[in-house]
């Protein structure tokens, strides 16, 4: 992919340099971001979460996504790649495009240092213009950490968060519930704190 040396482009000009590209690139609003590579511990979360969801939402009508599938926020102007999504029912694409997600039931992202405050702050308020979305994951890669948001009703969002490895995450949106030690199996703290 070769941007070229300005400040701004259109969603179609992102999307096409987007399918070129041999890396992943966000778009907020005219600027194209690239996005870093995970570390080990980062990718044994997103694995550990996505395949037991995946597991438990077996034929049932969810859908699990991980890493490489691209999301649009149309009110604010984004397309991102979350960590991880769930989809309820159908699946509902951007107009024209077989590649872009409109309609997440449940984000979760693994935060690292260079991105948690905008995962918390600004990528949240994004997410919560969409209208599926209800449920929200914030999973820590440095130490056993989690946050979830979840949305009670309009403009109600209801936080908690856990951080015993004997505890277990149970979500709202579905039916479906992790063991914290199941979600950080094989995570080695030492080597990425």
């Amino acid at each position: 992919m070769q941007l070229q040396d300005r400040e701004y482009y259109s969603p179609t000009e992102y999307l096409e340099l987007e399918v070129l590209s041999e890396e992943r690139h966000e778009y907020i609003d005219g600027l194209i971001i690239p996005m870093t590579g995970g570390l080990p511990n980062h990718n044994r979360i997103c694995l550990n979460l996505a395949s037991n969801l995946s597991f438990a939402l077996k034929r049932k009508p969810y859908d699990v996504f991980i890493t490489d599938q691209r999301l649009s926020i149309p009110r604010k102007r984004i397309y991102t790649y979350p960590d991880i999504m769930v989809i309820e029912g159908e699946i509902q694409l951007v107009s024209g495009r077989k590649d872009t997600i409109t309609n997440p039931l449940l984000i979760a992202e693994v935060l690292s240092k260079s991105t948690s405050s905008y995962d918390r702050v600004e990528k949240f308020a994004a997410y919560r213009t969409i209208p599926s979305f209800q449920e929200y994951l914030l999973i820590d890669q440095y130490t056993v950490h989690v946050e979830r948001y979840f949305k009670s009703e309009a403009n109600k969002w209801i936080f908690s968060e856990i951080d015993d490895l004997e505890a277990t995450i149970q979500l709202e949106s579905l039916a479906f519930g992790i063991p914290l030690a199941d979600l950080y199996d094989k995570v080695d703290f030492e080597i990425e704190g």
